[in-house]
C-alpha cells in the first residue's frame, strides 16, 4: 500500500477498513460499500422558493461533471450573483455532487448566500491518485470561464468567485487555489476573491495533540484517515508530502500571491475534529504571512463537517459567510 503511516495508536477502537467501508480486492479493484444515497437534479422544482439544479458534463473522457445550483425566486435580468465553485468531501475516495448530503448542503449554500453554486466532481482515488483531483478541480474553473451554459452566462458575476470545499474538498479547494493564484490572466473573466476551506482534510507524519486525543473519534477515526491518505497519495509518498501536509515545502511564493491578490481565506473547523490542530496551524501560518484569513472554529461538541449533519449549525455558519461572499 502506498504511503507511510505515522505512529499508530496501539489500541484502536475500530478497524480502519470498517469506517470508509473499503474492500481491497486481490484483482486491484476497489468496490465502494459505504451507503451513499443520491438525489437527482431538478431544473424546475414545484416549490416557488426551491433551488433549481441541473447536471452538466465537464470532461467526458474523465467522466467529470458538475451540478449547478441556482437560487430562486428569479432575479431581475440585470442582477448578477456571486459564484461558489464547490468541491465535495469523502476522503478523496467517496461521493459525488449527487450524494444526498452534499446536494442538500449545496442547496442550502445557494439559498442562504444568494449565490450560484457549481458543485464539481473529480476523479476518485485510489483508481486516480492525487494530483488527479487537483487537475480536475482546475479544469472545472477553466470550464466555468468558457461555458456557454445559460445559468452561468445569465446569472453569474464572474468577478466574484470563491472556491469552497468540505473535508477532502477543502484540501482540493486549497490546492486548486494555489494553482489558480499563478494563472489569474488565464482564468479571465473569472476573478477569484477567496477560499472557503470547510473542515479541510490535512495530515502529517507526526501526530498532533488533537489527533492523539481524538484518535477513536466516532465520526472521523484517525486510523480511517490514515487509510484514506494511503489510497489517495501518489505511490511511495509519505504523510509529509505537500498534498497532505500544508506546512511541507516552501509555499511563500504562493501565499505571497494570495496576499497580493487580496484573497480572503476562511478556515472552518470543529473542536471535536481530530484535524482541528492542523486547521488552526494553517490559519496561524497564513495570518503570519500577511494573508487575509478568518478562522471559524467551533467547540468540543462540533465534529468533523458538523454543518453537513446539523442544519441549525449550517445556517449559523452560512450567516457568518454572508459578510464575505
Amino acid at each position: 500500500m502506498a504511503g507511510q503511516h505515522p505512529d499508530r495508536n496501539p489500541n484502536p477502537a475500530a478497524n480502519a477498513y470498517d469506517r470508509p467501508r473499503v474492500v481491497l480486492d486481490p484483482d486491484g479493484t476497489f468496490p465502494r460499500l459505504l451507503d451513499d444515497p443520491k438525489t437527482p437534479a431538478v431544473p424546475d422544482p414545484d416549490q416557488p422558493f426551491a433551488v433549481r439544479t441541473k447536471d452538466v458534463p465537464i470532461n467526458p473522457t474523465h467522466g467529470t461533471w458538475a451540478r449547478i445550483y441556482l437560487p430562486r425566486p428569479p432575479l431581475p435580468p440585470d442582477q448578477k450573483l456571486p459564484l461558489i465553485v464547490y468541491y465535495h468531501g469523502g476522503g478523496f475516495v467517496y461521493f459525488s455532487p449527487s450524494s444526498t448530503r452534499i446536494h442538500e448542503f449545496c442547496s442550502l449554500i445557494a439559498a442562504k448566500l444568494s449565490a450560484v453554486v457549481v458543485s464539481s466532481s473529480y476523479r476518485l482515488a485510489p483508481e486516480n491518485r492525487l494530483p488527479a483531483a487537483y487537475d480536475d478541480a482546475v479544469e472545472a474553473l477553466c470550464w466555468v470561464r468558457t461555458a456557454t451554459e445559460e445559468w452561468l452566462r445569465e446569472r453569474v458575476d464572474f468577478s466574484r468567485c470563491f472556491l469552497m470545499g468540505t473535508s477532502a474538498g477543502g484540501n482540493i479547494a486549497y490546492h486548486a487555489g494555489l494553482r489558480a493564484s499563478a494563472a489569474t490572466v488565464d482564468l479571465e473573466p473569472l476573478v477569484i476573491r477567496g477560499l472557503i476551506l470547510h473542515h479541510p482534510f490535512f495530515g502529517g507524519s507526526q501526530r498532533t495533540e488533537s489527533e492523539t486525543r481524538l484518535f477513536n473519534n466516532p465520526v472521523l477515526p484517525v486510523n480511517g484517515t490514515d487509510l484514506m491518505w494511503e489510497l489517495a497519495l501518489p505511490a511511495g509518498a509519505d504523510r509529509d508530502h505537500e498534498y497532505c501536509n500544508p506546512m511541507a515545502g516552501d509555499r511563500l511564493e504562493e501565499w505571497g500571491r494570495m496576499r497580493t491578490l487580496g484573497w480572503q481565506v476562511v478556515v472552518a473547523g470543529g473542536g471535536g475534529d481530530p484535524l482541528i490542530d492542523r486547521q488552526r496551524e494553517l490559519t496561524a501560518e497564513l495570518e503570519a504571512k500577511g494573508v487575509q484569513v478568518v478562522g471559524f472554529f467551533g467547540g468540543e461538541g462540533d465534529s468533523h463537517a458538523v454543518e453537513m449533519m446539523e442544519p441549525a449549525k449550517a445556517e449559523f455558519f452560512l450567516e457568518k459567510l454572508k459578510g464575505i461572499v
